[in-house]
């Protein structure tokens, strides 16, 4: 019988093991995108990482089928998915106050790059910055509707005026506003050049009158004439006179302008295509003439800019253009370095799942050892969502206007339990 040859294997460990401590000097060439190789503080966390897995994982009673590169890898996630979560979250807080304000261009880590839209931008930290409010998106409708209806808005407002010809009721203004904006005497109008193809938009038509003021204090030009509109409407300086406060004859001429301009009018006018018919036709006594506020808008869609200033159409527009870079790993406190440990702890359960899902048995003499491969990535997929969402229900409970409503809440608890207070009598 022959006998079996003596087998001298040159090591009788596994060839991957994971050890029971990192190295800080080996963290930076395991990162696969090296956000935060440049942090000190960052590799030493992930070196300690090794240790948090090794006796989390039992790496002291069994061997762990992993490298240390494969944590510090893992570690590295997990401050990534953090500092995506944390600003998703400070997007939701700062976005209808930012839209339209600058943005710029980001390399592939996702850091602002220096160039022309984000130079002011550049190495100020804009995610960790507290912004003041300004209702970017409310006054970007409040501006809108207050354009439509002539109380403010965006839009330049031009003035415009004609003379009118005896017996004549109609005037196209389209026709009369763009020959001035082209005539080269016009050169100093604002619209000059600005009107082309575009149709105007008529907002006002108006005519001056002399102030009529001199209606109520009379021929007498105010001398020894007191207004008195209870009963006989006004006194002559050549009979007797009453004293009456000087506020009664100013609010008393002021009643008396704005009834004159609302009710005495004898003209009206017709508008139809930028068309104007006066009512009735202009004689030698009518105004002389005739004034017309109007805008120009451009035959331009809403993403164009306007031809004499900028509407900041150009800038942040939704989540994807807020210039958010990754949140330094020094910026993040115990309670986001504890997530991150935990859920790199979480991402290495699963890396060491699919290891041994390779193998889900292994021949031994007599025998077969199952690996337990598929209820690691199990565990590791419930712990990963569970942490996930542990920290979106935390955020979501702290945006700003969940903390207003808290104080609110607050104060009128405060307000109940005072009610409640005995108020002692006071003496003097």
């Amino acid at each position: 019988m022959t006998p079996r040859p003596t087998l001298t294997p040159s090591s009788v460990t596994s060839a991957i093991i994971l050890p029971s401590s990192g190295t800080t000097g080996n963290v930076a060439s395991a990162c696969p995108i090296g956000v935060y190789t440049a942090s000190v503080d960052f590799k030493q966390g992930a070196s300690d990482q090794v240790s948090y897995v090794y006796k989390k994982l039992g790496g002291d009673i069994l061997d762990i089928e992993l490298t240390e590169g494969n944590i510090y890898a893992a570690y590295e996630e997990a401050c990534l998915e953090y500092s995506y979560i944390v600003n998703v979250h400070q997007a939701k807080n700062v976005l209808s106050d930012v839209l339209g304000d600058s943005t710029g261009s980001f390399n592939s880590d996702g850091e602002l790059k220096a160039v022309t839209l984000s130079s002011s931008l550049a190495g100020e930290r804009v995610e960790l910055k507290y912004p003041h409010f300004q209702f970017s998106y409310a006054r970007k409708i409040g501006q809108a509707i207050s354009n439509e209806v002539n109380i403010g808005g965006y839009d330049t407002v031009y003035s415009a005026s004609f003379t009118a010809t005896s017996s004549q009721q109609d005037y196209d203004l389209q026709a009369i506003i763009y020959s001035a904006s082209i005539d080269a005497g016009s050169s100093s109008y604002p619209y000059y050049q600005k009107v082309g193809d575009n149709r105007i938009l008529i907002k006002k038509v108006y005519f001056k009158t002399p102030a009529s003021t001199w209606r109520f204090y009379g021929y007498y030009g105010g001398l020894n004439t007191v207004g008195n509109l209870q009963s006989y409407g006004q006194w002559a300086d050549d009979s007797q006179f009453q004293i009456v406060p000087v506020w009664q004859n100013k609010q008393q001429a002021m009643m008396f302008e704005d009834a004159i301009y609302t009710r005495n009018s004898h003209y009206s006018y017709e508008l139809r295509n930028n068309k104007l018919r006066i009512f009735p036709a202009p004689e030698l006594t009518s105004p002389g003439k005739y004034w017309v506020e109007f805008t120009v808008p451009d035959a331009k869609d809403a993403w164009d800019q306007d031809f004499d200033r900028p509407t900041r159409t150009v800038g942040i527009n939704n989540m994807n253009t807020v210039p958010f870079g990754n949140i330094p790993y020094d910026k993040v406190n115990s309670i986001g370095k504890q997530w991150i440990r935990r859920f790199a702890l979480a991402l290495s359960k699963e890396m060491l799942g699919h290891v041994r899902g390779k193998f889900a048995t292994i021949p031994i003499p007599g025998e077969s050892v199952t690996l337990n491969g598929a209820e690691l990535i199990s565990q590791s997929k419930e712990e990963q969502t569970a942490l996930r969402e542990e920290l979106k229900t935390v955020l979501d409970e702290m945006t700003y206007d969940k903390l207003v409503e808290k104080d609110a809440a607050m104060v009128a608890a405060v307000g109940t339990v005072q009610e409640k207070m005995p108020m002692g009598i006071f003496t003097g």
